[in-house]
């Protein structure tokens, strides 16, 4: 679910869009409860053995979260170096499904804990996921207080794990390729999980780098094309990775000193493939933040940096200066002129609504005022009860110095102020209103006041899980501006979609500005009412006994969906139904249907087996079946009688017409009823076929001959010039039922044909 904030920017109104409701599982005002139950008396011995042998086997215990009571969950050490046979307070990994599947607390069927050993203030973890939240896809996090066999182990950081459910919410999807920046063994002189191309020319190179965490046929591949693109063709990166993502990665790593990252071993972040074919990284592991991990940045300070170096800590350094190991997804993206630009407005809006006032430690010592009693009573805690109080401030001094939180962001704020690229952005205010009043399909005027820029540029989409379109805005008269030189800088949308995200970027020599300033992760939006008639239900399936098969081979129920207008129609928000009653019955799914273009609708309730899976079932005896806005406005609706399992129920003419019973087209144009049906003209031959069918027509050439899955997908399609028998080559083809389709001058003729070895 999208959540639209309001709010008065630069006297305009806008919209942001950002996050979804969510458990409160991780408020941070609540400290959990935690309670591990081990039989074993020497609990501590095997989780250490199970460690240090570096295995993934967990002990099974049980676990008490907040008073509910979970058996047999799988428990393990977790981290690089924060966990020791040395310690008591070691970081937990808790899997609470391990031995009963779908055991979860509220949702959450994994537990992240951190000892917050590098921490004194016992804030840096929390308080950078929630400044990360603000422009990125980050975890939650908040503390929990945990016992082992009722004796307090200590405060610990609870964090949000980055899992299936967290991809649902962020990406609207979570069964894409997804990886783990996170070598097998770290090697701290090499590139671990840098996306170089190093390692080799086949996918099976990066094995030992990534953990692909997706199990997916071709993930490995993906990544593959991810590293390649990005080291050899950075022209097309775009079309494999969310760069703006990415550009907001470093410039929180820059601006916080977080370089226990992709910056320093090139690590601790995750890759997800969303449905628009983009890698997205996603941040990771923030417990050495605000300047405690200061081992390298594997460019100047390679072996290491001082706090004074911390806070003057070059933010393209990786440009500027060498790379100890080559860092490609910093220095191939900063070598990109606007990219640079780009990277530098995040840096900036990242300390000016963090750092340049107070905010940042006004937030840190709200968060100490939750957790000070539990932090005192932590009887495992690696820093004195003074040093909780001191490092928000001030430098405490143990194994490393670990620098005030104030102190190094005072002095970071300060040197980034004069850095070039952090000042000179031009303006840009009285953009496009985002109330606008507009109809599907017209032309949109987009426009925005600039000044002191050189460019600038809109950027827009029509479903929220798709890339962003660039469109460049001008101010000389043409393509919707007005007046030349003005200021007002315009471009024309043509074909507007029901739903348009869009924001706008403007830059100069010196530097870059955007609006909303946290684009693209928040962005204005604005929408538009479908209309009657613009996307219609246009064929059903309500009795398939012998003809479609959905991918797990199964023959459904089939709604085709078809839009009628000149502009994409995005599905967000709309719904089907089989009960007048309930409107909301089945949500569909968030896709876009380009003009003039249909969607197949599996109508069987399983919504486990894939994206286009609604949750109705078509009843063969016959219903209604009505199409409706989450205001509950009915777009179309449809009502049918007894069904039969030779014919559809379709529109004829295709979209606009009366329902008939006709031979199914799902997925292309509805034919005239009287040709639907077989013709006695057109003869194919064996069946059934193995390699090769012959086709005989009474016909004259030419005529187009398509052979076509029970999907509607075009296999094969060729011109026919002569009158011979032709025979089509089917060997490439699996096992199934398949349509030959004849057509000649509009006229069209079909025939099942069934393949078999």
């Amino acid at each position: 679910m999208k959540i639209i904030l309001t709010y008065l920017l630069l006297g305009i109104s806008a919209s942001f869009s950002t996050a979804i409701a969510q458990s409160d599982f991780y408020e941070i005002e609540s400290i959990r409860e935690i309670k591990i139950y081990f039989e074993e008396s020497n609990w501590d011995h095997i989780l250490d053995s199970l460690y240090g042998d570096n295995q993934r086997e967990r002990l099974v215990g049980d676990v008490v979260i907040d008073g509910a009571l979970y058996e047999d969950v799988g428990i393990r050490y977790k981290g690089y170096s924060s966990a020791s046979a040395d310690r008591v307070k070691n970081p937990l990994n808790i899997k609470l499904d391990y031995v009963h599947n779908d055991q979860n607390h509220e949702g959450f069927d994994k537990l992240k804990l951190s000892n917050v050993i590098h921490d004194p203030s016992f804030v840096r973890e929390v308080l950078s996921y929630e400044i990360a939240r603000k422009y990125m896809p980050a975890s939650r996090a908040n503390y929990a207080n945990v016992y082992i066999n009722d004796v307090l182990i200590g405060l610990y950081s609870n964090v949000e794990s980055v899992e299936e459910d967290f991809l649902e919410n962020h990406f609207g999807s979570s069964n894409g390729p997804f990886f783990k920046g996170n070598p097998e063994s770290l090697d701290l002189d090499g590139e671990n999980s840098n996306l170089s191309n190093s390692h080799g020319v086949l996918s099976s190179d990066y094995y030992p780098y990534y953990t692909e965490k997706s199990d997916l046929p071709g993930a490995w591949s993906t990544l593959y094309s991810l590293i390649r693109l990005l080291n050899t063709e950075p022209d097309d990166l775009d079309e494999v990775l969310n760069i703006d993502r990415a550009l907001w990665m470093h410039a929180f790593n820059y601006s916080m000193i977080n370089f226990d990252s992709y910056v320093g071993y090139a690590q601790n972040y995750f890759l997800y493939r969303g449905k628009n074919g983009q890698f997205n990284p996603i941040i990771w592991d923030l417990n050495q933040s605000f300047g405690s991990y200061r081992l390298t940045d594997a460019s100047t300070y390679w072996a290491g940096f001082s706090i004074l170096e911390a806070k003057n800590a070059d933010p393209l350094q990786h440009l500027y200066s060498f790379s100890i190991t080559p860092r490609p997804l910093m220095r191939v993206l900063f070598e990109n002129d606007t990219y640079r630009k780009m990277y530098m407005a995040h840096l900036h809006t990242i300390m000016e609504e963090n750092f340049n006032s107070a905010d940042y430690l006004i937030r840190a010592n709200e968060i100490q005022g939750i957790i000070e009693t539990d932090v005192l009573n932590d009887p495992n805690k690696f820093y004195s009860d003074d040093d909780f109080y001191t490092n928000l401030d001030t430098t405490v001094s143990d194994l490393i110095d670990y620098t005030g939180i104030r102190d190094l962001m005072e002095n970071r704020a300060i040197y980034l102020s004069t850095y070039p690229g952090m000042t000179g952005a031009p303006t840009i205010t009285n953009t496009t209103d985002i109330d606008l009043v507009y109809n599907l399909g017209e032309t949109i005027t987009f426009t925005a006041e600039i000044t002191d820029a050189t460019e600038a540029f809109l950027y827009y989409r029509f479903l929220e899980t798709d890339a962003f379109s660039k469109m460049e805005l001008n101010d000389n008269a043409v393509n919707g501006d007005l007046t030349a030189e003005d200021g007002i800088y315009s471009c024309n949308l043509n074909h507007a979609s029901n739903l348009i995200d869009f924001y706008f970027y403007g830059q100069n020599e010196t530097a870059g500005k955007f609006s909303p300033q946290r684009a693209a992760y928040e962005f204005y939006s604005m929408s538009t009412e479908i209309t009657s008639g613009s996307l219609v239900i246009n064929e059903l399936v309500a009795k398939n006994k012998n003809e479609f098969t959905d991918e797990w081979g199964e023959l459904e129920d089939l709604i085709e969906l078809y839009n009628n207008s000149n502009a994409p129609i995005s599905a967000t928000g709309l719904f089907i139904s089989d009960t007048i009653g309930n409107l909301f019955k089945a949500e569909l799914p968030e896709l876009l249907i380009p003009a003039g273009g249909y969607v197949l609708l599996w109508a069987d309730e399983d919504l486990d087996q894939g994206f286009y899976h609604v949750d109705i079932k078509l009843n063969e005896e016959g219903e209604q079946i009505v199409l409706s806005t989450e205001a509950g406005v009915i777009i179309d609706s449809v009502s049918f009688g007894v069904q039969n399992d030779v014919f559809s129920y379709g529109r004829y003419p295709n979209g606009t017409g009366n329902f008939t019973d006709m031979f199914s087209t799902i997925q292309y144009e509805n034919s005239e009823p009287s040709q639907s049906v077989f013709s006695a003209d057109f003869v194919i031959f064996p069946v059934p076929a193995d390699d090769v069918v012959y086709i005989n027509s009474t016909y004259e050439a030419p005529y187009t001959l398509r052979l076509s899955n029970t999907m509607g997908q075009i296999l094969i399609e060729t011109e026919i010039e002569t009158n011979n028998m032709v025979d089509m080559d089917v060997s490439q083809l699996g096992d199934g039922v398949y349509i030959v389709t004849l057509i000649q001058d509009g006229f069209t003729t079909s025939k099942k044909i069934v393949l078999t070895d």
